[in-house]
């Protein structure tokens, strides 16, 4: 138990020293859209936002990766009472 709190207190002091670093890192952190239509139903995810209505896919890996604010406004456009969409960070962007 000792290991993993040297380990966390390193990654503190070292974020202390080096701000730009997590900045970086989270300047890479994407969010994908995750919605839950209630029931048995495989969860949804945004694929296209470009196209009336959204396109939405079961892949986790087909799902767009966007900004938070892109990712906020497809959520809003999305939400009904049978849709409950979800902000999923994932790291990295393409």
């Amino acid at each position: 138990m000792h290991g993993w709190s040297a380990i966390r207190w390193s990654i503190v002091i070292s974020s202390i020293k080096h701000p730009v670093g997590i900045l970086k890192y989270m300047a890479n952190i994407k969010f994908v859209v995750k919605v839950n239509h209630g029931g048995t139903r495989a969860p949804a995810y945004v694929q296209q936002i470009d196209r009336s209505p959204i396109q939405m896919t079961t892949n986790l890996s087909l799902a767009l990766r966007m900004g938070k604010l892109t990712a906020e406004d497809a959520a809003k456009s999305l939400q009904n009472s049978r849709c409950i969409p979800e902000l999923v960070p994932v790291e990295g962007g393409a």
